[in-house]
């Protein structure tokens, strides 16, 4: 008896075209880490036939999976960049992000030697330090535009420290900086809003929008409801249930001691599920609608879960541990996370549905 992890790809093309709808633009869809957790190879394909053209991935060892999955559709690497690597890219018509003149530089002569342009993005820093050009590096080019000759460079992207709080200033900061940044280089198309990005308003449009998370039905915009809809539902059997008096504790280290007669579910999932330790006597998961709160520790391969107040819970029944009733960014809540790295957790131990949640 195992965990079963279902999967709308409906609910993913509808969040994507909600999206598109906002930006009132192009837009992508990120699929990187194999669409966070719930199976790029049917994901993109599903996202293809909606009308997506454009996607992106961070490593290319992803991109190479995904190549014959989307026929004729732009695939961009977030990455980065290495010579070793070029081949890969014309072989298979990848797009890689170019951050800093080494790599721009080692790009255009593996273009030279294959004797045209290839298509590249430019990634410019404005204030997430990671990636990216840095303000020395557009000096650089600003006075040397040659520095990017011999690539056919499709977009400028940067990448937004904190859209989703809109009211933080680094949002605007971060919007003058790459206006800047542009006005001073090749002119070229522009790529700027992330998921939460797409709801900072008009002057945060661009020529391609790249949302990630909100596909997946993580809350673009934390404190207000969430525009997207549930895509998948974590559920797991109860393999045992038994009676535990006051005074006895449930699960390692006895950290959960029971205060008044309770009826624990013991449920097939654990840390090795992806399901957080961190959830440990915090979290619940939800049965006919109704709550069940986790008791005692997470372990690798099973949980355990007060049904006292359940009485209609029996073996074998499925409970619900990410979902509509408890939300990936809720779970994140109880363990100190967020939405993005409870779906990217999700181990491949459980059993996988394609279909309406």
């Amino acid at each position: 008896m195992t965990p079963t992890l279902t999967i709308d790809l409906d609910a993913i093309a509808a969040n994507w075209r909600a999206l598109s709808a906002a930006h009132g633009g192009p837009t992508a869809a990120v699929v990187k880490a194999d669409a966070y957790g719930l199976g790029a190879d049917r994901v993109a394909p599903r996202l293809l036939a909606e009308g997506a053209t454009h996607f992106f991935v961070a490593q290319l060892a992803e991109a190479v999976v995904l190549r014959p999955l989307l026929p004729g559709a732009f695939i961009g690497v977030l990455n980065g960049f290495a010579a070793a690597e070029a081949a890969t890219y014309a072989a298979h018509d990848l797009v890689p992000v170019l951050g800093n003149l080494a790599e721009i530089a080692a790009y255009r002569r593996f273009a030279a030697a294959h004797g045209h342009k290839l298509p590249a993005l430019l990634h410019i820093d404005t204030g997430m330090h990671r990636l990216g050009l840095m303000a020395a590096d557009v000096d650089a080019v600003a006075a040397d535009p040659g520095l990017l000759d011999g690539i056919a460079w499709s977009y400028a992207l940067t990448h937004l420290v904190s859209a989703e709080t809109p009211d933080d200033p680094i949002n605007i900061l971060q919007l003058q900086r790459f206006n800047q940044a542009c006005a001073r280089l090749p002119t070229m198309r522009r790529s700027l809003a992330n998921s939460s990005g797409i709801f900072l308003g008009e002057e945060f449009r661009s020529e391609l929008a790249r949302p990630g998370a909100a596909l997946y039905g993580i809350n673009p915009r934390p404190g207000l409801p969430n525009p997207m809809r549930s895509v998948m539902r974590l559920t797991a059997p109860v393999l045992q249930l038994r009676d535990v008096k006051v005074g006895e504790g449930v699960g390692y280290n006895g950290s959960w001691v029971a205060k008044r007669p309770t009826r624990v579910a013991t449920v097939a999932l654990g840390y090795a599920d992806g399901y957080h330790r961190a959830a440990s006597n915090r979290a619940a998961a939800f049965f006919d609608a109704a709550r069940l709160p986790l008791i005692g520790r997470v372990s690798m391969d099973l949980t355990t879960f007060d049904a006292t107040d359940h009485p209609a819970l029996a073996l074998g029944d499925h409970v619900e541990l990410i979902g509509p009733a408890i939300p990936p960014d809720e779970v994140a809540g109880f363990t100190g996370s967020n939405g993005y790295e409870v779906l990217t957790s999700l181990r491949h131990r459980a059993v996988r549905r394609y279909a309406a949640l």
